[in-house]
């Protein structure tokens, strides 16, 4: 990895669906966010590059994402259940998690909640609208929120 990822924002997106990823990366380029974006496929990897273990032992420190876009209908592992494992866990349980899914359940919304998410975005379906949360996530959670570090 290149040496200007110590002086930026990682930003870790955990999404299975390539148009949706596709789409999400879309809207950080229109919107000049050009912080580096890692994204993981599943459960299962998310939570192997959050505590560094499987193929992600031994990682750059570099690479500590700043903020989690979560998707919640993720193969493996679930989102929920990631969320709860990062609450648990001392590395990350202070860590912003914003959840970004398709999802209309009012369950969904009230567990990532409850499990400590921190937003819940429900993706919008047309472009315009989803561009422009993605300026606005940009600008809370990037520039103007603080999150006190790791105990």
């Amino acid at each position: 990895m290149s040496s200007s990822l110590s002086e930026s924002t990682v930003i870790l997106l955990v999404e299975d669906n390539p148009d949706d990823e596709e789409l999400t990366l879309l809207a950080f380029r229109n919107n000049q966010i050009a912080n580096p974006i890692i994204v993981v496929r599943d459960g299962a990897e998310a939570l192997e590059f959050l505590f560094k273990t499987g193929k992600y032992e031994g990682r750059d420190l570099r690479t500590n994402p700043r903020l989690v876009l979560l998707d919640l209908k993720l193969p493996k592992i679930g989102g929920l259940d990631v969320l709860r494992k990062l609450r648990g866990a001392p590395a990350t349980q202070f860590l912003p998690v914003v959840v970004l899914t398709t999802s209309n359940q009012d369950e969904d919304i009230v567990n990532s909640y409850r499990f400590g998410a921190n937003s819940f975005i429900r993706k919008p379906v047309e472009f315009s609208k989803f561009n422009e949360a993605i300026r606005q996530l940009g600008l809370y959670w990037l520039l103007l929120n603080e999150v006190p570090l790791a105990q």
